[in-house]
């Protein structure tokens, strides 16, 4: 499973059709909990104006996300970020800490739901943040009776990659962090697989999603999958996957790790090669809008 950001948000794409240190929340389950703050706490204005624009990428995620997106504290870019929708009276909280659930409530985002502190805050607003070695990786400025907006709800949410997040929250999600050489986690913008979708009988397969571009969304986006036991659909890969095959001459090794795989390219980028500890497997390209439906 990957994430794409379109437009500040995250949206189902390929991947998702086709698969069904010391963390700062500490192993509490609480939504909003008490602790130390960030190592370098937001202090700047909690309204920020906030607009959607028509293009994507870190710099439209910052403008659509407004002071929540100012508020992070990323190793890369701005995963994904955005103002909330209206809502009508009776729905707003009572309280900020009742506004963020209605963000859950509303955005039903793919981030944890516990450990939640309050990192700033100023008349009518109220900035939450998740952090990770005292870091913001997600932010959610909860506000006050905004137009459009009774009660406490959410103004602006920001968060960054999945893979910043703690491995006891990713690890039991869809999609598999991968490492690099050095052992640090990829952007599953950048790198993720995941098993096929269950109800689509799929789940003995395999996919992997890479952008080997320097640019988001670029050409060099692509979707590879492993089918040991043929259970993927015909036609919906460019080739057959082997399970044995000779490294070719002219492979390298990108460093990204997954247990005892390993990733290989060649220029060829109809296929991708996985080392492992049996040997070296050929996964092909799938097909461009192939999916599970």
């Amino acid at each position: 499973m990957y994430g794409r950001r379109v437009g500040g948000s995250v949206v189902v794409a390929l991947v998702t059709a086709l698969s069904a240190g010391a963390c700062g929340a500490g192993a509490s389950e609480d939504l909003v909990i008490e602790g130390s703050p960030p190592a370098a706490p937001y202090r700047g204005p909690l309204y920020v104006p906030s607009k959607t624009v028509e293009t994507d990428g870190p710099q439209a995620r910052k403008t659509e996300s407004g002071a929540a997106g100012r508020a992070l504290e990323c190793d890369g870019d701005i995963y994904a970020g955005g103002g909330s929708e209206p809502w009508s009276n009776g729905d707003g909280g009572a309280t900020p800490e009742e506004g963020l659930k209605l963000y859950f409530e509303i955005e039903q985002p793919d981030v944890p739901r516990y450990g939640y502190r309050v990192e700033h805050e100023e008349a009518g607003r109220v900035l939450y943040s998740f952090d990770v070695h005292r870091r913001t990786k997600i932010a959610v400025v909860v506000a006050k009776d905004r137009k459009g907006r009774p009660g406490w709800g959410p103004e602006t949410s920001a968060r960054c990659d999945p893979a910043e997040l703690p491995s006891s929250y990713t690890d039991k999600q869809p999609y598999r962090v991968w490492t690099d050489r050095d052992g640090h986690r990829v952007p599953i913008s950048r790198l993720n697989s995941s098993a096929g979708a269950e109800h689509c009988d799929w789940q003995d397969a395999d996919f992997l999603e890479l952008d080997a571009g320097s640019d988001e969304g670029s050409a060099d986006r692509k979707v590879y999958a492993r089918d040991p036991k043929g259970v993927l659909p015909s036609g919906m890969l460019t080739s057959a996957y082997d399970g044995d095959v000779v490294m070719p001459a002219g492979a390298h090794s990108t460093g990204y790790h997954l247990d005892d795989r390993e990733l290989w390219l060649t220029d060829d980028t109809s296929r991708a090669y996985v080392r492992t500890s049996d040997g070296v497997e050929a996964w092909p390209a799938v097909r461009p809008a192939m999916g599970c439906r």
